[in-house]
């Protein structure tokens, strides 16, 4: 990405903290290769029409985060009905896991006087009894760079500044990935539909030996959500991996970073 100037890059890049400029979690990911980004670019077929379909995906999953947390948080805005298929199955699917979220610990940002980064936790929750950091993903799968992200917010919450300064309850044990989507299955084949931000994407799923069906001839079912979690108690590589990036990332941005002080 080119920046007109720091102002533009301090606004893209990361978040004032105390008084200091420091590089956000997300964009400084932004250095590792994506390659099922780079296939879906190259499924659109053009820059621009992908990056709308970006963008639109983008505001689908904020809205489906925001009605997640309003359920923990008290938020009384109306559910989305785009999005209401994935929280009715979230819903039902908690009554079963109980997850815990704490309320002032949502879209809560968190920052690292060790590494000198920043960022915004989705949830700090209690989930089969452990405490740790949730991160919320509207997507088909679990990727990589998820591990780096959520290792980054673990990292800095187990310092000891930030835990006085934010007054965690105990001490961060452990993260999750909740990944939330809706689909529709074939009836006949049990491909499945996701359409978001505008575009229809189709998979073939597990259909116990029938041939998939030709596709204007899929018979499709009702939208519905799905719900999955997994927790990651490892993170010391991936830990590891994310500094790693960062030097990279200031690699890349040594420019811009010594024109604001961030480097010397």
């Amino acid at each position: 990405m080119r920046y007109k100037d720091i102002n533009h890059f301090k606004s893209e890049c990361g978040y004032e903290v105390n008084g200091a400029w420091l590089p956000r979690v997300t964009k400084i990911l932004d250095i590792k290769a994506k390659p099922g980004l780079d296939i879906f670019f190259k499924e659109v077929g053009d820059y621009s029409s992908a990056e709308d379909i970006k963008n639109k995906s983008a505001e689908e999953g904020t809205k489906l985060h925001r009605a997640i947390q309003g359920l923990f948080t008290g938020n009384t805005d109306p559910i989305p009905g785009e999005v209401r298929p994935a929280v009715d199955a979230f819903q039902e699917f908690n009554e079963a896991r109980k997850i815990e979220l704490h309320p002032e610990f949502v879209e809560r940002l968190i920052w690292s006087g060790r590494y000198k980064y920043a960022g915004t936790v989705d949830a700090l929750a209690v989930v089969d009894g452990k405490f740790g950091v949730l991160d919320i993903k509207t997507s088909t799968g679990f990727w990589p760079e998820y591990n780096l992200q959520t290792a980054a917010y673990i990292s800095a919450l187990q310092e000891f500044e930030i835990k006085k300064t934010l007054a965690l309850p105990q001490d961060v044990q452990t993260r999750w990935i909740l990944r939330i989507d809706q689909n529709k299955i074939c009836k006949r084949c049990k491909a499945v539909l996701r359409e978001k931000g505008g575009r229809a994407k189709v998979r073939n799923g597990k259909s116990g030996g029938v041939a998939p069906c030709p596709a204007d001839l899929h018979e499709w079912g009702e939208l519905r959500g799905e719900v999955e979690i997994r927790e990651f108690p490892y993170f010391y590589n991936d830990t590891r991996a994310f500094i790693a990036a960062k030097i990279l990332w200031e690699w890349e941005n040594g420019y811009w970073l010594r024109q604001i002080g961030y480097l010397k």
